[in-house]
């Protein structure tokens, strides 16, 4: 692989014209694509194979066009103190209010406070639900603005108007830390380049990449029904892993300048080098995320392998845009050592300075020197900060994690207040009546036998379909609805239903917006074994094949198991626990995602391996070359601890701007991503990785002879490259496009 990327980073280099009117086409047709794609219509969500999707399916079969998963809004009022919503004025304001939110062409449905129990028992507060004929994704904008002044026209009476639901619901917005992320990330390409141009490649081609990758996503998402949050996912890793790759390319490139070597020859093996383990490095990112699938949750399918082909962008212009734009460069991408006359200008002359060792040479060698020290402080650290994943609690974000401030959190906390937690998340109960006599009664029954069940509060009266084999009715439970003891009073209901059934042939499923999310969440769960086996099962065999190792990649994957679950306990103490939580922005604490701990499991094991493939291949270089063991780990931290200490920066300064987001499960994702590269890239691959090899010796490169037979020779640390003819290197190679061809 060294040989055939080393061809392809002088093709580029010499045929650097051709390889930027490419990537300059490529970029044009996705954003040409993205501006003529139609709006992207509903982002349905769905969770096959569980009881609420069955339940959801089973009410747009037997009730059609009641707008089951149409948008919802939920208008509340309270009077003000002394008042009741009885009196005939507010009374008149509520009812004025009510026919003017029935008065849209999208509405379905509005409810009378009145006549549906909508009017708590202090006489205080109100509620109407309007229900839409379209979804939340498909709602016009005039539809909004129509329920805005309807709630306007509504305070304007003398009442508390509040909104919640979905309707208003609004694209998240980052803020301007994603920006302060993207500058962070220049500073440290400039401080680690000591030239402008140099830490302006990384980022410009990592703007391309994402700019390429995002328009894509935009120009698919009608096709492929994609929402805001998967753009904005494909963003963040796009965007840090495309500079991290980039500036790998880029730092062997000045290494190789400083070596003597000619300007194509460095860019040849900077990408036969560097270049072969950004690929793996690639794949592994890949891999964790299209392997997402296994969870069968379409969103989150389509999420991941919208991030992947980003990934995938980012590795394919590293190989061949950069060492074009190295090419268009010349002389004003300097040697390593040599930085640019703005910044201090001039070659370091001091023989003595040069030959000093760096931070990462000393770093290597007092961790080789105290291995078990430093790999038990590394060990006791990380398993202190995974602590508080023990108190896990999972769960799905409703209104009642939205900001103090939004009309959603203020009409679920009036709501609370008048009625009961549970009135905001009831459950919906679909009843399959085919297999009973009489379908009133036996919908009568189970509803009867539901209210008996613990933590049930009020049940409603069924409703039939038309064809009187079908009924639906809400139970509300008398907690929040993203509680634990919300979930036991869904399971204790579903337990309940064999029974039912058998007495009155009444199936009954239990679905609506709180079971959905409960059955998302186990089925997150269940799926995290496999997830997990398929996910480090193939980037083991991957890792196998670039050490030629069985020990470095066990390393490797018992290493990000620690950092991924100091990383869920940091995110447990601050969004569960409100630690910190003003700091970042938390106002409310609750349940952690429950995607969080598959996607967290998905997303850093491959930047996990990033540092562990970057690293650990400057030491599997040197140690073929003939180095001792532990001088191999020296030598890998001398050329490589810098750049990966930078390329960590930069990616935790790019995750950390998205925790600026209004949306909860950005935030989340921002910040559990960021602090556990912190932790992966400064506790794991620079104190316990070269401690464990400092341990292992030889032994961590041993590969018994039946597998080494077996598993493909890759060469990404670049052996076959010694072999080539050093005098071709400052010469234009005429016979390299041919190579490349036939190769």
């Amino acid at each position: 692989m060294a040989t055939y990327l080393y061809k392809l980073g002088r093709l580029a280099f010499r045929r650097r014209r051709w390889f930027a009117l490419i990537w300059a086409a490529l970029l044009a047709l996705a954003v040409f694509g993205a501006a003529k794609a139609p709006s992207p219509g509903a982002t349905g969500f769905s969770i096959p194979g569980t009881e609420a999707q069955r339940a959801f399916d089973l009410l747009e079969e037997r009730f059609p066009g009641s707008s089951a998963d149409g948008a919802q809004a939920r208008v509340v009022f309270q009077a003000p103190d002394g008042e009741k919503m009885t009196d005939p004025a507010n009374k008149k304001v509520i009812a004025d209010t009510v026919k003017e939110l029935g008065s849209g062409s999208e509405v379905d449905s509005v409810s009378d406070p009145f006549k549906a129990a909508g009017v708590s028992k202090d006489r205080s507060t109100a509620y109407t639900q309007v229900t839409y004929k379209v979804t939340s994704m498909e709602l016009e904008e005039s539809s909004r603005e129509a329920l805005e002044k309807s709630v306007e026209d509504a305070r304007s009476g003398g009442l508390a108007v509040e909104v919640g639901g979905d309707a208003l619901q609004a694209t998240p917005e980052t803020g301007s830390t994603e920006i302060i992320g993207i500058a962070i990330a220049a500073v440290v390409l400039v401080i680690t380049f000591g030239s402008l141009l140099s830490a302006g490649l990384p980022l410009l081609t990592a703007l391309i990449g994402v700019g390429a990758g995002v328009s894509g996503i935009a120009a698919l998402s009608s096709t492929l029904n994609l929402d805001q949050n998967t753009s904005t996912l494909a963003t963040m890793i796009g965007l840090a892993v495309g500079i991290d790759y980039a500036l790998f390319i880029v730092s062997r490139y000045r290494a190789e300048l400083a070596e003597g070597r000619g300007k194509e020859e460095a860019a040849g093996r900077a990408v036969g080098t560097a270049g072969s383990a950004v690929v793996f490095a690639g794949l592994t990112v890949v891999i964790a995320l299209v392997g997402l699938f296994v969870v069968n949750i379409p969103m989150l399918t389509k999420m991941g392998a919208a991030a992947a082909g980003t990934v995938a962008v980012a590795v394919l212009i590293a190989l061949t845009l950069i060492p074009a734009l190295l090419g268009f460069a010349q002389k004003r991408v300097r040697p390593a050592g040599e930085k640019s006359k703005l910044l201090g200008g001039g070659r370091e002359k001091s023989a003595e300075k040069a030959a000093r060792p760096n931070m990462g040479t000393r770093w290597a060698r007092f961790v080789v020197r105290r291995p078990i020290m430093v790999l038990l402080a590394g060990v006791v650290a990380l398993g202190a900060m995974a602590a508080p994943a023990a108190s896990l609690e999972l769960g799905l974000p409703d209104d009642g994690s939205q900001p103090t401030k939004t009309t959603q959190r203020k009409a679920y906390d009036m709501i609370s207040e008048g009625f009961g937690p549970g009135y905001n998340g009831p459950l919906m109960i679909a009843t399959d009546l085919k297999g009973s006599g009489d379908p009133k009664a036996a919908a009568g029954e189970a509803a009867k036998k539901i209210a008996g069940v613990d933590g049930v509060g009020p049940v409603t009266k069924p409703v039939l379909n038309k064809a009187g084999d079908a009924a639906t009715f809400m139970a509300v439970p008398d907690f929040k609805p993203s509680s634990k003891e919300t979930e036991d009073v869904v399971h204790a209901i579903r337990d309940a239903g064999p029974g039912i059934e058998a007495d009155n042939g009444a199936e009954i499923m239990v679905t609506g917006s709180t079971a959905m999310n409960i059955d998302v969440s186990q089925k997150l769960n269940d799926a995290l074994v496999p997830y997990l086996a398929l996910v480090v099962g193939l980037a083991f065999l991957l890792l196998m094949i670039v050490f030629r190792s069985v020990l470095v990649p066990l390393k490797a994957a018992l290493g990000f198991l620690l950092s991924v679950l100091a990383a869920l306990g940091a995110v447990v103490a601050v969004f569960q626990w409100g630690w910190l939580g003003g700091l970042f922005g938390v106002e409310e604490t609750g349940p952690i995602m429950s995607m969080m701990p598959i996607f967290m499991v998905g997303v850093v094991f491959g930047l996990a391996m990033d540092y562990e493939v970057f690293l650990v291949t400057r030491m599997r270089e040197a140690y073929v070359h003939g180095e001792e063991p532990k001088q191999a780990v020296v030598t890998g931290f001398r050329y490589g601890a810098r750049v990966v200490t930078a390329a960590a920066i930069i990616m935790i300064a790019v995750f950390a701007g998205f925790i600026g987001s209004t949306e909860q499960m950005i935030k989340m994702i921002g910040f559990g991503l960021a602090i556990a590269v912190f932790f992966d890239a400064f506790l794991v691959r620079m104190a316990i990785v070269p401690a464990v090899l400092a341990l292992l010796g030889r032994s961590a490169w041993w590969l018994p002879g039946w597998l080494a037979k077996v598993l493909p020779n890759v060469d990404v640390e670049g052996e076959g490259l010694s072999k080539l003819d050093e005098g071709r290197g400052d010469q234009d190679d005429p016979d390299a496009e041919k190579e490349l061809v036939r190769a």
